[in-house]
């Protein structure tokens, strides 16, 4: 969806391999690893840094280490958005876990699957077992297919157990509007959107929206791979540079608008800031990062972290909550990076103490002492630093780095007390720049350590707007960008290669100057509130709207703006009321179902539309007032709710536009034609063959309305069966649908064979609670017609690469 009509039309297989995690390569999976086989994990450079750094202290270095050398544990979370979230919970607690404990016995520990204490209503696990002994061991076969089978169906999604952490401080309500500023590959984004469904009801959306960003195009792919299984209308993924994530309007009341009402910057409620870092976290996942790691890594980024968090927060509504994290343990791009915001926000933002949140999540506090160091050099202040390394290591990495906001770092005195420029000049004293502590309250932010928990390194920080920022000197974007350019490119003559950090939290730094940026002609610098469009700042230079924006920023700028973003389709509002009305018609929808205004489609020619996608009020508000300025570049919006069958019975019936399976849940309390209740029996027999003729089923009434059906797309619903025909049908929140098409003399299931597979199982789980008997031989049954369920499918259907988050 939204692919560029020069590119190719999907994403390959390959790109999900090129971003697939370096894993152990363990010749027995019992065993932990060893150094004469595997990745050298060892590094003097790391061991001398953070023990200077004192993450630590030097009593626990052995065991901290000691851990950091050993594989990681594979974690999972289940997805409270699924119907069968209390099935999965209850498998893994009274099947799994006893099952697999035998495992654990002769290594003597605890647990072979256990669920995270601190992770709410028991929904996230931990294993004790890699991902390379989940894929090797045999005895752990069939719980590696279960892992499998249901990430592919969205029933639970794999993510490091620290990668769960920030979006549960984020606090997040149903009605907010979230942005997810480095959001792929899509765990937490996925996160974000479980949390925002949580308190809605079968057939409703919630009034909220999340926003997901990412830089890089093929990311962007993978995390619409990901994300497109929690089957939502109320997610935008957009494709920008973070730090320079656009500033569009929003109004929502835009129906009652009058026409001397403007509409408003969209500001957002929470903020997640999970920003590009050197990864050195994910060394248990990652183990090539060894050899890979030095400190000009985390000072290359360093820049780029601060701009993208003070973006974020100038995005952020006054009120509003941002999480600022890594995957890193270095304080450079951690607490000097919060330190330096705190600085540049002058009161306007606030450090949360977050510690009595989640109290059996172990944490330490963030640090208030840190060591900046260069090439192996520890220095203490940036008078120093040697002038042809200022533009990497930067005054806002040290303590006090507020001291050098005001002072040319290339006239500071040398030890003489001359100038370099040979001018006699006075600078604050040398105690000034060495200051032991720093005087924000950095012990508000937290460490998640591998030791404390058996987990990854994690880094997070919670931010609170209390007034709007203050109007600061911004430079401009090519000024911003040479300046990082730069930085980047010093590191990498350093290290000889900046690694891509391969964990799930960092993204690729590709910071590219576009050619019509390379075009602009002027650079001065000019003053902007670093909130554009803040309306309650009183003090606030800036214009407050977009058009005023515009009159201040190069004309060639303000074009671009204004033009279509090349290579990427566009998002058209769906109006055809022909198409519309049949739609409606055919299945009976309900008026109190608005889908007039709220029907997408990425086709400019609306007369060919071979998908509709359904947005919520919150996407639709967005896209309404955005498209005028097209400052987004959305590559993916709203929900599948519609797309035409283009086969040649598809053709000839009343309405040639099918239900998707994954707009069915939020449509089909909506319906009320083309849609059948049958009994457990008959839709076991559905899901098994996948293809029934009317006179098979075992209930001759339900196969006699069946064949009263119009041709064309229906809904089977499990139910008792022998339903009258004016008996309405009483759906919820657990009621079981699936999509079939019916032909001349059969009903045809339209839903993939895998997903087939897991549902009889899930009924055959269900079925046996409530029976208590003759379980096993209904088992024995039951897996040798699932195993024929490949045999009778037609083979449409299409694997999917599994992607582990």
């Amino acid at each position: 969806m939204g692919r560029g009509k020069g590119g190719k039309s999907r994403t390959q297989r390959k790109h999900f391999q090129q971003n697939r995690e370096n894993v152990w390569k363990q010749p027995r999976p019992e065993s932990l690893p060893s150094t004469t086989n595997l990745f050298d994990i060892q590094n003097p450079d790391f061991d001398q840094y953070y023990k200077e750094q004192n993450i630590v202290s030097l009593q626990e270095w052995d065991s901290f280490v000691q851990v950091l050398r050993t594989p990681l544990p594979a974690a999972f979370r289940i997805n409270s958005s699924s119907r069968f979230h209390a099935d999965i919970r209850s498998q893994l607690e009274n099947d799994f876990a006893p099952a697999l404990q035998a495992i654990v016995v002769e290594r003597d520990e605890e647990n072979a699957i256990r669920p995270l204490p601190w992770y709410p209503e028991n929904l996230a696990w931990h294993s004790n077992f890699s991902r390379m002994q989940l894929r090797k061991n045999q005895a752990l076969r069939r719980f590696h297919e279960f892992l499998k089978v249901e990430n592919e169906i969205g029933n639970i999604t794999r993510q490091e157990a620290v990668s769960m952490v920030p979006p549960l401080f984020l606090d997040v309500h149903s009605n907010h509007i979230v942005l997810d500023m480095c959001a792929a590959p899509g765990s937490k984004t996925f996160q974000l959107l479980e949390i925002l469904h949580q308190s809605t009801t079968a057939g409703s959306l919630p009034d909220g929206m999340v926003v997901a960003n990412d830089l890089d195009v093929q990311r962007c792919n993978l995390l619409i791979h990901q994300i497109k299984r929690t089957c939502t209308a109320n997610l935008i993924v957009t494709n920008h540079e973070a730090q320079h994530f656009p500033g569009c309007c929003l109004n929502r009341h835009y129906d009652k608008m009058g026409p001397d009402q403007q509409a408003s910057e969209l500001l957002f409620d929470r903020v997640l800031c999970d920003v590009p870092c050197s990864g050195d976290g994910t060394l248990r996942k990652a183990p090539d990062l060894w050899r890979r790691w030095n400190t000009g890594t985390g000072n290359g980024l360093h820049n780029l972290q601060i701009l993208v968090a003070m973006q974020g927060l100038s995005l952020l509504k006054v009120g509003g909550r941002m999480v600022y994290s890594t995957c890193s343990m270095n304080p450079i791009e951690n607490e000097a990076v919060v330190a330096e915001v705190l600085r540049r926000c002058g009161g306007s933002v606030e450090l949360v103490d977050v510690s009595s949140e989640l109290p059996q999540l172990i944490r330490r506090p963030g640090l208030k002492r840190w060591k900046v160091c260069d090439k192996g050099k520890s220095l203490v202040s940036c008078k120093e630093v040697p002038k042809d390394r200022r533009s990497v290591v930067l005054p806002s990495m040290f303590l006090n780095g507020g001291s050098y906001r005001d002072i040319d770092c290339n006239r500071i005195c040398d030890v003489n007390g001359d100038s370099e420029d040979g001018v006699q000049a006075v600078y604050p004293l040398m105690h000034e720049f060495t200051e032991e502590v720093s005087d924000f309250p950095l012990e508000r932010c937290m460490r998640l350590l591998p030791h404390d928990q058996n987990s990854g390194a994690f880094f997070i920080a919670v931010l609170q707007k209390v007034s709007p920022l203050p109007a600061i000197e911004v430079k401009t974007r090519k000024e911003v960008d040479n300046q990082h350019v730069e930085s980047v490119n010093q590191c990498n003559e350093d290290a000889q290669e900046l690694q891509n950090n391969p964990s799930e939290s960092t993204h690729e730094v590709r910071e590219q100057i576009s050619e019509d940026d390379k075009n602009e002609t002027n650079n001065a610098d000019f003053k902007l509130s670093p909130l554009i469009g803040e309306g309650d700042s009183k003090e606030a230079e800036a214009p407050r709207n977009v058009e005023n924006i515009a009159k201040i920023i190069p004309s060639k700028r303000k074009l671009r703006i204004q033009s279509k973003w090349r290579g990427v389709d566009p998002v058209v509002f769906f109006k055809d009321e022909v198409i519309i009305k049949n739609i409606k018609a055919f299945y009976g929808i309900h008026d109190q179902f608005p889908l007039d205004g709220h029907l997408v489609t990425r086709n400019s020619d609306t007369s060919h539309v071979k998908r509709i996608y359904y947005v919520s009020k919150a996407v639709k508000n967005v896209l309404e007032l955005n498209s005028v300025g097209q400052q987004l570049k959305i590559t993916s919006v709203g929900l599948k709710i519609f797309e035409r069958q283009t086969s040649r019975e598809g053709r000839s019936v009343q309405c040639a536009f099918r239900i998707t399976s994954e707009g069915l849940p939020l449509i089909l309390p909506h319906i009320t034609k083309q849609i059948l209740s049958a009994s457990l029996i008959d839709f076991k027999h559905l899901l098994q063959y996948r293809n029934v003729k009317f006179a098979d089923f075992i209930d001759a009434k339900f196969g006699e309305m069946a064949a009263n059906l119009m041709p064309g797309c229906c809904v089977v619903v499990l139910g008792e069966g022998n339903r009258d025909e004016a008996e309405a049908l009483k759906l919820d929140e657990s009621s079981i649908a699936i999509g079939c098409w019916k032909g001349g003399a059969s009903l045809t299931v339209m839903v993939t064979s895998m997903e087939c597979e897991e549902l009889l199982e899930r009924l055959l789980m269900r079925s046996d609670r409530v029976t208590e008997k003759g379980s096993s031989m209904h088992e024995d049954e039951l897996s040798n017609n699932v195993g024929n369920v490949e045999q009778e499918s037609d083979g449409n259907s299409k694997d999917v690469e599994t992607i582990w988050c």
